[in-house]
C-alpha cells in the first residue's frame, strides 16, 4: 500500500514539473511570469530530491547545497528583474531591444 502511493506521488511530482515546463515555455511576455515558473520548477525538483533521499539514501547534505544553489538563482533573477524595471519601466520582453543594452 504504502509503495502504491510512492508511486502515485513521483506521478504527480513529474506531472507538476512538465506543467512547470509548460508554463515557462509559454509566459514568454513577462519576465516576472517566467521567474516564477521556474521558482515553481526548482520546488518540484526539490521536493522529488527530498522523497528520494528519504527512500533511499537518507543522506540530506545534497539536498542543502541544492537548496542553496536555488536560493541564489532566484536572488540573481530578482535582481536582473530589478534591474531591467528600473532602465524601462516594466518587465515586457518586447519592450527590450538589444541596442539599448
Amino acid at each position: 500500500m504504502l509503495m502504491y502511493f510512492m508511486y502515485n506521488m513521483y506521478y504527480m511530482l513529474f506531472f507538476m514539473f512538465l506543467s512547470g515546463l509548460v508554463v515557462f515555455c509559454s509566459m514568454r511576455k513577462h519576465i516576472l511570469l517566467s521567474l516564477l515558473s521556474l521558482e515553481y520548477i526548482v520546488l518540484c525538483i526539490y521536493i522529488f530530491m527530498i522523497m528520494y533521499m528519504i527512500n533511499n539514501l537518507g543522506d540530506m547534505y545534497l539536498v542543502l547545497v541544492f537548496l542553496t544553489f536555488s536560493v541564489c538563482e532566484g536572488v540573481l533573477g530578482l535582481s536582473i528583474l530589478v534591474t531591467i524595471i528600473r532602465s524601462y519601466g516594466n518587465d515586457q520582453v518586447n519592450s527590450l531591444f538589444m541596442m539599448k543594452w
